[in-house]
C-alpha cells in the first residue's frame, strides 16, 4: 500500500487553506441561505463525511480528488461541531479550545504509542490513516474554537484577523527551515490553515463596512471551489504530490538544532499571547460618556446570558419579528423584509427603558447585533448573504 497523503509541498498548503475557506463559506450558506439551521446541518454533513471518509479508506494509493473532497467535509464537520458547542449549547470558546487541544493531544498520543511516529509521509497502513483523519478532524475543530476565541478577544476586523494565523505560519516555515523538526511544524501549521482559511472567508464575504470585500458566501464558495478544482487537476495530471516510497519516515537531520528551534517556537508563542493581551485590551478598554463615568462594554454572550434577564413574552416578540423579515428575504422579497425589520427596531427602542434597567450589558449587546441587522437590511446596496448571516445571529442570541 502506497502513502495515502500527498506530498508536503506548497501545493498542499495552497491547496489545503482552500479547501478551508470553501467549506467555511459553504457551511454559512447552507446554514444561512437554507434554513436547515446548525444542528441539521451538523448532521447533514457528518453522514457525508462518513460515505466519503469510507470512499478514502477504500482506496489503495493517493487520489487527489478523494483525498481533497475528504479534506473538504472534514473541515466543513469540524467547524459544525465547534458552532454547536458555541452557538447552541452556550459553551465558552475559551473551554472548547481547551479540550478540543487535550482531546488532540489524546490522539497523538495514542498514535505514537501505537505506531512510533506521526509521520504525515508514513501513512501506509490502515491504522495510521485512521488516525490522521482522527487527527485531522479536531485540527479543524480546535481550529475553529481558537480562531473564534482570538477574534472574540481582540474584536478584530476580518481584514486584519488574516494577519496572525498568516504571520504565525510564516514563522512555521522560517523554523522548518532552520531545522526544526517537520512533524511538529507540519502540524502546528495544519491547525493554523483552519482559521487562516475561515478569515480570508470572512474578509472576502462580509461587507464593505465590516472591513471585508462585499463578495458575498455564495461567490466566495464559487471563486473557491473554482480554483480547488483547478489546483486538484493540475496534481492529477502532474502527479508532483505523489509519494511513490512506502517507506518515507524521516530520519532527525539535527537533532541539536531541532532542540534550539523548540525554544524559537516557545518565544512566538509567548509573542502572539502578548499579542492577544494586548489587543483584548485595547477594544475593552472603558471610554469615557458625556458625564465621565464609563461607556458599556459588550462583550460576547451566550443565548442564556443575553435573554435570561428578560421577560420571556419580550424575546418572543423580537424573535418572531426577526423570523419573519429572514421568511421574507429568503423568499426575495428585500422591500417587505426591509419593512418588517422597521418593526423591530421600533419595538426594541419603546422596551428600552424598561429593558435596559433589568440587565445593561445584555441590552447593550442584544441593542448590538439589531443594530448589525438594520445595517445590513438599509444598506444602499444590501447583499443577501450580509442580511441573512446577522438575522440569523440575532436569532441564535434571542435563543
Amino acid at each position: 500500500m502506497l502513502n495515502k497523503v500527498p506530498e508536503v509541498t506548497i501545493w498542499f498548503w495552497v491547496i489545503k487553506i482552500l479547501c478551508t475557506t470553501v467549506g467555511e463559506s459553504f457551511a454559512d450558506w447552507i446554514n444561512m441561505n437554507l434554513g436547515v439551521g446548525l444542528i441539521n446541518t451538523a448532521l447533514i454533513f457528518t453522514v457525508v463525511l462518513a460515505g466519503v471518509l469510507g470512499w478514502q479508506l477504500s482506496t489503495k494509493r493517493y487520489i487527489p480528488f478523494v483525498y481533497w473532497l475528504t479534506v473538504v467535509v472534514v473541515s466543513v464537520t469540524g467547524t459544525l461541531y465547534t458552532d454547536i458547542l458555541t452557538d447552541s449549547q452556550g459553551v465558552p470558546l475559551a473551554l472548547s479550545s481547551s479540550v478540543f487541544a487535550g482531546l488532540l493531544a489524546v490522539v497523538f498520543g495514542v498514535w505514537y504509542a501505537r505506531e512510533r511516529t506521526l509521520s504525515v509521509h508514513s501513512i501506509v497502513t490502515r491504522p495510521r490513516e485512521l488516525f490522521y483523519w482522527l487527527a485531522v478532524l479536531v485540527t479543524f475543530a480546535l481550529g475553529t474554537a481558537t480562531g473564534d476565541w482570538t477574534l472574540e478577544l481582540t474584536g478584530w476586523t476580518p481584514d486584519v484577523s488574516v494577519l496572525l494565523p498568516l504571520g504565525l505560519i510564516v514563522a512555521i516555515v522560517f523554523a522548518w527551515r532552520l531545522g526544526a523538526n517537520a512533524v511538529l511544524s507540519f502540524w502546528l501549521a495544519y491547525i493554523l490553515t483552519r482559521p487562516l482559511g475561515a478569515n480570508l472567508g470572512d474578509w472576502l464575504g462580509s461587507a464593505g463596512s465590516d472591513g471585508g470585500l462585499g463578495l458575498g458566501t455564495a461567490a466566495t464558495s464559487v471563486i473557491f471551489l473554482a480554483a480547488i478544482l483547478a489546483t486538484v487537476l493540475y496534481l492529477t495530471f502532474s502527479r508532483s504530490d505523489v509519494i511513490e516510497t512506502t517507506d518515507p519516515i524521516p530520519r532527525a537531520a539535527n537533532p541539536a538544532r531541532e532542540r534550539i528551534m523548540l525554544g524559537y517556537y516557545a518565544v512566538v508563542a509567548v509573542a502572539a499571547a502578548a499579542l492577544l493581551v494586548w489587543a483584548h485590551q485595547r477594544p475593552h478598554a472603558a471610554a469615557a460618556g458625556e458625564d465621565g463615568a464609563p461607556a458599556p462594554v459588550t462583550a460576547h454572550l451566550t443565548p442564556m446570558q443575553a435573554t435570561s434577564s428578560f421577560a420571556p413574552a419580550e424575546i418572543a416578540k423580537f424573535r418572531t419579528i426577526a423570523s419573519d423579515t429572514l421568511t421574507k428575504l429568503n423568499s426575495g422579497d428585500q422591500a417587505a423584509a426591509t419593512a418588517r425589520v422597521a418593526d423591530l427596531e421600533t419595538a426594541w427602542d419603546d422596551d428600552q427603558p424598561t429593558l435596559e434597567p433589568k440587565n445593561e450589558q445584555a441590552w447593550h449587546f442584544l441593542d448590538s447585533e439589531i443594530d448589525q441587522v438594520l445595517t445590513a437590511l438599509r444598506a444602499p446596496n444590501p447583499d443577501q448573504a450580509t442580511e441573512v448571516k446577522a438575522l440569523n445571529t440575532l436569532l441564535t442570541s434571542l435563543g
